[in-house]
């Protein structure tokens, strides 16, 4: 009998399997472990076939069932620990929900709700009208609306109001915003005509006028969030479009992008234009995000003249773009908490995380280090520092927010290996690494996950 036939026979039947002790008590569907047992015995058939001779112990092989079907059962898409420093990660699910806005989608999404009901008059009603009437309390506009996101609002936007149209645009502001899409993208589908003006790194208040003929429908205005030209160059400000925008009886469409609602300048972050001040400017639709500066949930808000709002909501687009329940419930939450513009800065996690200064920074750095000097074994070094982090989310790309890090420099694995185990923890840690030591920033990690960070240090770095 040859050895490949020899090792074959080894290979335990899945009833036996199914019977061990080991997997007997796994919590999964009967379904789903007997499929995996059919999979690892598969993978070692396969492997002895080849010329290999894995370990056919039952326990070894239990494991590795037991590997696979946690894998199986775990959420893809599912929590973990942001210690990069970037408070917007676009990959890590941009903006945390403040706690009322976590409840508020539990209480939603566990029972009926009134998305569409109208309980004063027990008739159908809107879901715009749960967030329009607060939106336009905060920001002062006459009407307002959501949709699922920014780029499904600028679309809206262009296919309401300008639709078989000519739209001007500085040529400096055709940006590309994440994924592939670019503004004259969306134009295009939009149904408007792109007139570009200026160059590159200069338009002026001239360009725009001599763009306008009889079929002009909008000026469009894009805030560059994503990036910065420096030097040589000149844009037309909002205030200015709008004044010329009233002189040629041509609307005026302000894609803001961020949507800071409060001024961040008050906090030395710089260069970002905020909902308050555009709407001052008297531009005639604003659109703006709800997942980045805003820090609330995915959403694209319009807000302008009612009579373009209301437009808006007969458009055939609508349907498609329209919010659904725990979005609402989310962004409503998030609204209300800026009624009280004192208690939003502690409540709303991005706004507490980057307006956080040294002074709490540090001493919550300290904090962390003191946890993972506490159970360490010797197999790495951690020292208190400080380097940068980033808002992120393609806001304020110019600036950088200074924070207190804990370095980790490993002595028996290498970066590399102790970056891939912490991102494959049952809860991840996505830590970044940065001059031969993996960083964790603190502005980023909520100060219960200390004990868990500190301890998957030690144990990663065995």
């Amino acid at each position: 009998m040859s050895v490949n036939s020899q090792l074959l026979r080894k290979i335990p039947k899945v009833d036996e399997l199914l019977r061990h002790p080991q997997l007997t008590n796994l919590c999964c569907q009967h379904t789903v472990l007997t499929e995996t047992v059919r999979e690892v015995i598969d993978s070692l058939r396969q492997a002895i076939l080849s010329g290999e001779e894995p370990c056919l112990e039952t326990e070894s092989i239990c494991a590795e069932i037991i590997r696979c079907v946690q894998k199986k059962t775990t959420m893809n898409l599912r929590p973990l620990i942001n210690a990069t420093g970037i408070v917007l990660h676009t990959n890590l699910g941009r903006a945390k929900l403040s706690t009322a806005a976590v409840r508020a989608i539990q209480s939603v999404a566990q029972d009926y709700n009134t998305l569409e009901y109208n309980l004063e008059s027990g008739s159908r009603g809107s879901r715009y009208s749960h967030v329009e009437s607060l939106i336009c309390k905060l920001t002062g506009a006459e009407g307002a609306m959501v949709v699922n996101n920014n780029a499904a609002a600028v679309m809206l936007v262009l296919s309401t109001m300008a639709k078989g149209k000519e739209v001007v645009t500085s040529r400096g502001e055709l940006v590309e915003i994440g994924g592939a899409f670019r503004v004259p993208e969306i134009m295009e589908q939009s149904g408007g005509t792109l007139v570009e003006v200026g160059t590159t790194n200069k338009t002026h208040p001239s360009d725009y006028e001599n763009a306008v003929t009889e079929n002009t429908g909008a000026f469009l205005k894009v805030h560059t969030s994503n990036f910065k030209i420096m030097g040589f160059c000149e844009e037309v400000s909002l205030d200015e479009m709008v004044r010329l925008g009233h002189e040629k009886n041509i609307p005026v469409i302000y894609d803001l992008g961020s949507g800071s609602m409060i001024r961040l300048e008050d906090y030395g972050i710089q260069d970002e234009p905020n909902v308050l001040d555009a709407m001052k400017s008297g531009a005639d639709v604003i659109s703006f995000s709800g997942d980045k500066l805003l820090g609330g949930p995915q959403a694209g808000i319009i807000i302008g003249k009612r009579e373009y709002i209301e437009a808006m909501k007969k458009n055939p687009l609508t349907r498609a773009f329209r919010i659904d329940k725990l979005t609402l419930a989310a962004l409503e939450a998030t609204l209300r908490e800026y009624l009280d513009p004192a208690e939003v800065l502690k409540n709303n996690p991005t706004l507490h995380m980057i307006t956080a200064k040294m002074d709490t920074l540090e001493p919550k750095g300290r904090q962390l280090l003191e946890c993972i000097e506490r159970v360490c074994d010797g197999s790495y070094s951690a020292q208190l520092t400080e380097d940068y982090g980033q808002v992120g989310g393609g806001s304020v790309p110019t600036q950088t927010l200074l924070s207190s890090v804990v370095a980790i420099e490993p002595k028996h694995v290498s970066l590399d290996i102790l970056e891939k185990r912490l991102r494959e923890l049952s809860l991840p840690i996505i830590a970044r690494i940065s001059k031969e030591r993996l960083l964790l920033d603190v502005r980023t990690i909520e100060e219960h996950h200390f004990e868990y960070v500190a301890e998957s240090i030690k144990n990663c770095c065995q």
